[in-house]
């Protein structure tokens, strides 16, 4: 599988619990879109409605601004392909705690494109400092190895 895309953001500010992989429906010049790497993570999440599970405010951009139908909308609802198993535990596990579904990563495997979705926790703030601060003190500790 090759990696197109990944959610830093996501993973700063959400603690990632479980992940799903999973198909999505797009339209033909949509595809071509995302191969060239013209998408945004930025705001999207997905939702489950009447047992399917939809993603939100993913942005894609037109392939070609000439030939794509007046109509096209690039945040889109678009649908995610999961198993009814799948989606009825998806749903069970998000209506326990106050969880959200976030996409992480977006693959290419063979000509289909696949979507990483993972079920997270917002984190609080003094957990992302905490996180931080862990994080400079590793590279001091690294630094400081360099030197002898």
């Amino acid at each position: 599988m090759k990696l197109l895309g990944e959610n830093k953001v996501a993973k700063r500010d959400f603690e990632i619990l479980e992940k799903i992989l999973c198909g999505i429906k797009l339209k033909g010049f949509e595809v071509k879109s995302i191969k060239q790497g013209k998408f945004s993570f930025k705001g999207s999440f997905a939702r489950i409605k009447k047992g399917e599970v939809f993603l939100e405010n993913f942005y894609i951009a037109p392939y070609q601004k000439k030939n794509v139908p007046s109509s096209y909308h690039p945040y889109r609802q678009r649908k995610l392909l999961l198993r009814k198993r799948e989606t009825k535990s998806l749903f069970g596990k998000l209506h326990q705690k106050p969880l959200t579904l976030i996409p992480i990563k977006i693959y290419q495997k063979n000509n289909l494109i696949k979507i990483e979705i993972a079920i997270c926790r917002k984190r609080k703030k003094y957990e992302k400092k905490e996180k931080l601060k862990k994080k400079e003190i590793e590279r001091e500790i690294q630094r400081y190895l360099k030197e002898y």
